[in-house]
């Protein structure tokens, strides 16, 4: 089996922080491709394409990085292994109607971006249970260590949970005669994570030019409400980011800016890595 996730681990921990992308992954199985009315292109619609190339620098800094390698359209790792969706898993009896759910958009999602219908049918339920099982559990099994082996290194856990948005999911929070937000912060309107951490990142995002906003339209999901405990010294950030900053959406390809963003993200990085306890910034060294 394809293993269900990727970690680079750095020479020497340095930082309690612990970088992720979850929904970066993309080997998609035959089988599911086969099972599927889209066709390779259209099913790559919800991937965070190359999220994970961005944040790469993450262990040079100091940092875990886990990335999964199965796809948001498979399986999705900021989901509740119990948002089981009835529509499109077979014998899946009354559940709780989130609005997750309710859009398609649960632990095995029924639609990818645009609300476009993934399967012929419905999925077996021992085949979603299987995903969930083979994919999902050993994914935040890893992350739950990772996150405690930095709060008993450091006292504390930082995630940031990097993820990428269609350009025009922003339409709904964009005014007229105002900058189109490049980056949204999710910290659940502060539940999830201390308010420094967030200062630290949006300082760093708009020290190199770009537009960020807080919680709107994306205040975080799953992750950030499972492992965002500041109480215990557990924060969680879900960091998105504008694909058209660097890549081509409609051909899935980077574009011309893709290296820019890249040493954007990683100053980024370097800068929340330095501001919390374990290491000094780069420039100091």
């Amino acid at each position: 089996m394809h293993p269900p996730f990727r970690l680079d681990r750095p020479a020497r921990l340095l930082t309690p922080v612990v970088v992720a992308s979850p929904h970066s992954g993309r080997f998609y199985p035959a089988r599911f491709l086969q099972a599927s009315v889209l066709d390779e292109h259209a099913i790559r619609s919800s991937e965070d394409a190359f999220m994970d190339q961005l944040v790469a620098a993450a262990p040079g800094l100091g940092a875990p990085l886990l990335t999964a390698e199965y796809p948001r359209a498979y399986l999705d790792l900021n989901r509740s292994p119990d948002e089981l969706d009835p529509a499109v898993i077979d014998g899946v009896g009354r559940v709780v109607q989130t609005p997750r759910i309710s859009s398609g958009l649960g632990v095995v999602p029924r639609v990818v971006s645009n609300g476009r219908v993934i399967y012929r049918g419905k999925l077996k339920r021992a085949e979603a249970e299987a995903r969930i099982a083979q994919i999902w559990h050993p994914y935040h099994g890893m992350l739950d260590s990772l996150m405690a082996e930095a709060r008993a290194e450091f006292g504390q856990a930082v995630l940031l949970d990097f993820h990428s948005m269609p350009h025009e999911a922003l339409d709904s929070v964009s005014r007229p005669g105002q900058r189109r937000p490049d980056v949204v912060l999710g910290d659940r309107f502060g539940a999830s994570a201390d308010g420094e951490i967030l200062d630290a990142l949006e300082d760093g995002f708009l020290s190199e030019g770009l537009c960020v906003i807080r919680n709107a339209p994306f205040a975080g999901a799953f992750v950030t409400q499972q492992y965002g405990r500041p109480s215990r010294g557990c924060h969680a950030v879900q960091i998105e980011i504008d694909r058209a900053l660097y890549m081509d959406e409609r051909r899935i390809q980077p574009n011309g800016n893709f290296d820019q963003m890249r040493g954007i993200i990683t100053g980024v990085l370097d800068r929340v890595i330095a501001s919390r306890p374990g290491r000094v910034p780069l420039a100091a060294e």
